[in-house]
């Protein structure tokens, strides 16, 4: 009898592995159905950004016009001391504008790891690719519950060198492909932030979470929420809204 239960058993295993192995998909799948989610051919989306410092927090107000993964506009709304400040991005470079001095000055190579307005966000988060598959490749490695929704953990190793992040661990829903938690390393497999993605709505035909905790594991402080009010996906942009001109307009 147990021999018999024995080879049952076995024989279970070895029809029920394969169904269980093809209900998981591979990292590339999933990476695929994250840029679909997270992506748009162009954003406009009126946000709030709450940072919550050793001293208290504050909040700022903005709004960002966005096409593709080349090309962002942003205009600080609050509070006044922040008022008219503006952001362009364009592909790999990023210039800012602050009214206080009339100047359009350029970010680039240490500054872009600088703080944008004391939050725990840096300019280099602000000019990464949100295709994953871009420039990551994506292994899962088990099974995990957070915030009561079943997710795929999956750890990703950067494919090129132009990346703020060289190793990246995800929570991703299973059912939403919204990742629902992030950590961030360096390549000596230090961790550098993490990041809590909530509120997650049906908007436009995708899956987006509304707010971001975002959390430098190197500052003080209690972290940066990032609250989307407003959004619109694939809305047409006039195209001198991506121009240096546009910065003193």
């Amino acid at each position: 009898m147990n021999r018999t239960l024995s080879i049952l058993l076995t024989i279970a295993c070895l029809v029920t592995s394969p169904l269980i192995r093809a209900q998981q998909p591979n990292g590339d799948e999933i990476l695929k159905n994250i840029d679909k989610n997270m992506s748009a051919d162009t954003q406009v989306l009126t946000s709030k950004m709450v940072i919550h410092g050793r001293r208290g927090s504050r909040t700022v107000v903005s709004k960002s016009w966005t096409e593709g993964e080349n090309r962002t506009f942003s205009e600080y709304l609050s509070p006044a001391r922040e008022k008219g400040t503006k952001m362009l991005k364009l592909e790999d470079k990023l210039w800012i504008y602050s009214p206080s001095t009339d100047r359009i000055i350029q970010i680039s190579g240490h500054m872009l790891r600088q703080s944008v307005m004391g939050s725990d966000l840096s300019y280099e988060d602000m000019m990464e690719d949100s295709r994953l598959r871009n420039k990551y490749r994506a292994s899962v490695t088990e099974a995990e519950t957070v915030d009561e929704r079943e997710c795929w953990v999956m750890e990703l190793t950067a494919t090129a060198d132009d990346v703020s992040y060289p190793k990246m661990k995800l929570w991703v829903d299973k059912e939403r492909w919204v990742p629902l938690k992030e950590e961030l390393f360096a390549k000596s497999g230090k961790l550098l932030k993490k990041l809590e993605l909530k509120d997650v709505t049906f908007e436009d035909g995708r899956w987006f979470p509304k707010r971001m905790i975002f959390k430098d594991m190197l500052k003080t402080g209690s972290g940066t929420e990032f609250i989307i009010e407003e959004i619109e996906f694939n809305r047409e942009i006039p195209e001198h809204v991506f121009s240096k001109a546009s910065l003193r307009k």
